[in-house]
């Protein structure tokens, strides 16, 4: 019997083909029954496709967890008000991973908000990568406040728009977070249905980082949080 990672191995090959030679397969493992490593090959590439499918659940149930812990522990939105959070369907393309590049010695900077006081960021580095066919690229900045915190010292963040801010999401931007440690090899693993809007987006009195303009994309990322309100 052949070992597991060998098994496992064929399971993610064969997965990436059955959509395409699926018939093909079918009439292949008729031909091969008097070859127990071909009868094997086809018989998993039969069942890849219930594998592959119970990943993807398993990944949009992960999804719609975080987005109900998400609602429920909301410090501003309370109530019967928490109902009006909505969020674009989970939306696997948008889990992406991207090249990241460290900008060492970067000069801190005010960033702008959506109240009088600004704040102080530094660019910690830049991230690339393409949605669709576009490439594009996002700041990952640091705040000068947190860097201080001994709890907070590791966190990141990336203030973006898109082209449905102001439209089907909030105008002034959406966040991701993230830690210095997400950052291995390189690469980061962005998840835009993991995106929030700041707390502007709901009342006022809060001074809301407003995204610098190199981070405003020149597509729209129809995954994560939606407008307040809007259904």
């Amino acid at each position: 019997m052949l070992p597991a990672k060998v098994i496992l191995f064929i399971v993610r090959c064969v997965a990436h083909v059955w959509a395409k030679y699926h018939h093909t397969a079918i009439i292949l493992i008729i031909a091969a029954q008097n070859n127990w490593f071909m009868r094997l090959f086809f018989l998993l590439l039969l069942i890849a496709p219930l594998l592959s499918n119970s990943q993807t659940r398993s990944y949009e149930d992960s999804l719609t967890n975080f987005q109900q812990q998400y609602v429920k522990d909301h410090e501003v939105v309370k109530a019967e008000n928490k109902k009006q959070i909505t969020f674009f369907p989970v939306n696997r393309d948008y889990r992406i991973t991207a090249a990241f590049e460290r900008k060492e010695n970067s000069p801190w900077f005010l960033m702008n908000t959506s109240g009088t006081e600004k704040k102080q960021y530094r660019i910690y580095g830049t991230i690339s990568f393409y949605v669709h066919d576009t490439a594009v690229q996002l700041q990952v900045y640091q705040s000068k406040t947190l860097l201080g915190s001994a709890k907070y010292s590791e966190y990141l963040f990336i203030p973006f728009t898109d082209k449905t801010s102001g439209i089907e999401t909030y105008g002034g931007g959406r966040y991701l977070d993230l830690l210095v440690t997400d950052l291995q090899n390189n690469r980061y693993l962005v998840d835009f249905n993991k995106a929030y809007n700041p707390y502007c987006a709901y009342t006022t009195g809060y001074n809301c980082p407003i995204p610098p303009r190199e981070n405003d994309l020149p597509i729209a990322i129809t995954a994560g949080e939606k407008n307040f309100g809007k259904h």
